[in-house]
């Protein structure tokens, strides 16, 4: 037993080539981990993102109703306040007649 370890995987071609294989093979699962992972997070995010664009788009929508119903409610305030008005002006012109 004076031979090194290392002398007998020298000596044996298809050692060193199963050893290679497999290093590689452990690297490449590595790598398909790694990406895999990477891959989900991304979705995760963008999954969140687009759950955001949908909550801001739905606060919008309530907003511009919102808006609409302000401009519809001062659209007849102000037909009203017109109509008083006009009543008034009828009124003090009949007057002054």
């Amino acid at each position: 037993m004076s031979q090194h370890p290392l002398g007998l995987a020298a000596a044996d071609p298809a050692g060193v080539w199963a050893a290679a294989i497999g290093t590689a093979g452990v690297f490449t699962l590595l790598i398909v981990l790694v990406w895999q992972i990477a891959a989900t997070w991304r979705a995760r995010m963008l999954a969140a993102r687009e759950e955001q664009y949908k909550e801001l788009a739905r606060k919008y929508a309530e907003l511009l109703e919102d808006n609409v119903e302000l401009h519809r409610r001062s659209a007849e305030e102000l037909t009203t306040a017109r109509r008083s008005i006009e009543a008034m002006d009828r009124k003090l012109m009949r007057e002054v007649e």
